[in-house]
């Protein structure tokens, strides 16, 4: 199955009622796990487009490591997740480390779903 479509329902699963669409960023890498960049747009029950809970997923690799971030798509005063070996919460302005925000639950479970689907082994 295409890695978007894998994005898009795990995203349905773990940011519900809420349904999901997935658009690269940059049309170059949209399959390729190095440096894939996408925004996770965000529809109600009735198809009402909802862009404040809009979400940016950078998938990079470092080393053998895959990681994720994972922001509300431009609202850079909001916290947003880098997620590694372990989640950490960060800054959304100076990238320095936070306290995960009140909504942080199902963001750190789409984390963990999103790098169990492309961490390899």
């Amino acid at each position: 199955m295409d890695l978007l479509v894998l994005i898009a329902k795990a995203a349905d699963v773990c940011l519900k009622p809420w349904s999901h669409a997935v658009v690269p960023l940059d049309s170059s890498a949209a399959a390729e796990l190095d440096d894939l960049n996408v925004r996770i747009e965000c529809r109600d029950g009735d198809g009402q487009r909802h862009p404040d809970r809009d979400i940016e997923l950078e998938i990079y690799r470092s080393g053998e490591e895959i990681n994720l971030m994972l922001s509300w798509w431009d609202q850079p005063d909001r916290p947003m997740l880098w997620h590694g070996r372990h989640p950490v919460w960060m800054d959304g302005e100076s990238g320095q480390r936070c306290s995960a925000p009140q909504d942080a639950t199902p963001l750190e479970a789409l984390g963990r779903r999103l790098r169990s689907l492309v961490q390899p082994g």
